[in-house]
């Protein structure tokens, strides 16, 4: 290769990325030496095809991998760099949470003010009332609320709910004793499904409010804290009230109703209601199918619904029948367990043509 097709440090570092002295440092460590050292001057020039490497060992070490690791990544194939790239996250990321967990307990303790007893309940009851309630939630930029669970308490009740604006789930549990005070607050909700497997192997869960969380405690377990978030929790319980009467009531069997769901190609599905049947049918398709068993009491009624809304409020449905209520095409639907009122969700339903959703979000 000739001096002429090298480049100098300086040209180099602009192609790369990566500082003049950081190019030194990673020949200094092996994991790019030059092309070429004047042996004279000792200039240090570099060629076009050591771009690429410089390129992933630039994107490497901003996600804070170690250089052993680093040099391990640039040797390997890519089903082991991805592997190898997958357990450096996996590793970050457990650090991250525990100092975070630090943190809390520090800041807690800055507060001068000790935790505060909630309630006690049962943790196999409590994991899965979290996975189902959890399911209403959504990942938004800028409205990190979305989620979250809220939390109420009284003494006689737990309610758990989440919202994504397109579903509201809400499931209400009696504690083991009598709620030792009233308390109301918004929990990560990435930071409960984490606790979720500590949760569900122990017997009883000790929840207790702190300045800026909440504690879980559990016997003979490590206890796990769960960050409280700022924002305030969309208005619920208004747009609960606010709901009209059903116009149509369908009790159907969970599992055949799931797989036709399942069976459906489009994005979209549509719900026939007469009073003799329930067919599951994709969004402007008039071919009526195989009928569902169900039971139908109302309207005539057809509704169409986004399947990635129905499809996680049926599925978290609690028994093997589930009801439908349904106030008509425009108007949100609930879901719940036909035996157990515990655990219920609204879906917002969609125009069947009409590009965006129908109604807009809940309120």
């Amino acid at each position: 290769m000739s001096h002429s097709e090298l480049m100098p440090i300086g040209a180099f570092a602009r192609r790369s990325g990566l500082t003049p002295s950081a190019l030194r440092f990673y020949a200094g460590c092996g994991l790019l030496p030059p092309a070429r050292v004047d042996p004279v001057s000792g200039y240090r020039y570099y060629s076009a095809g050591q771009v690429a490497r410089a390129n992933g060992l630039r994107r490497l070490r901003e996600i804070a991998m170690p250089l052993t690791v680093v040099e391990a990544v640039l040797a390997a194939g890519p089903a082991e760099a991805s592997r190898l790239i997958d357990e450096h996250v996996a590793k970050v990321l457990g650090e991250a949470a525990v100092v975070r967990d630090r943190a809390a307990v520090i800041r807690s303790s800055l507060a001068g003010v000790p935790s505060l007893p909630i309630a006690v309940l049962k943790g196999p009851v409590l994991a899965d009332a979290v996975e189902q309630v959890l399911a209403a939630t959504a990942r938004e930029p800028g409205l990190p609320v979305l989620g979250g669970l809220h939390i109420e308490v009284t003494r006689e009740a737990v309610t758990l709910t989440a919202t994504d604006r397109y579903r509201l789930s809400t499931r209400t549990l009696v504690p083991a004793g009598p709620a030792a005070t009233a308390w109301t607050g918004t929990v990560d909700g990435d930071e409960l499904r984490a606790a979720v497997t500590e949760i569900r192997r122990s017997a009883l869960v000790r929840v207790e409010a702190a300045p800026h969380g909440i504690w879980l405690r559990m016997a003979e377990r490590g206890d796990q804290y769960c960050r409280l978030l700022p924002e305030e929790f969309p208005d619920h319980r208004s747009m609960l009230a606010s709901l009209p009467e059903p116009t149509t009531r369908v009790t159907a069997s969970k599992e055949p109703l799931l797989r036709a769901l399942e069976e459906q190609p489009g994005e979209r599905i549509s719900l026939r209601v007469t009073s003799h049947n329930l067919n599951v049918l994709p969004t402007g398709d008039e071919h009526p199918g195989l009928p569902l068993p169900a039971t139908v009491t109302g309207q005539d009624l057809r509704i169409s619904f986004e399947l990635t809304t129905l499809y996680p409020a049926v599925g978290t449905a609690i028994g093997p029948d589930v009801l439908l209520d349904l106030r008509g095409p425009d108007q949100p639907g609930t879901v719940r367990s036909a035996d157990r009122g515990d655990l219920t969700t609204v879906a917002v339903p969609v125009k069947p043509d009409h590009p965006a959703r129908g109604r807009g979000p809940l309120p």
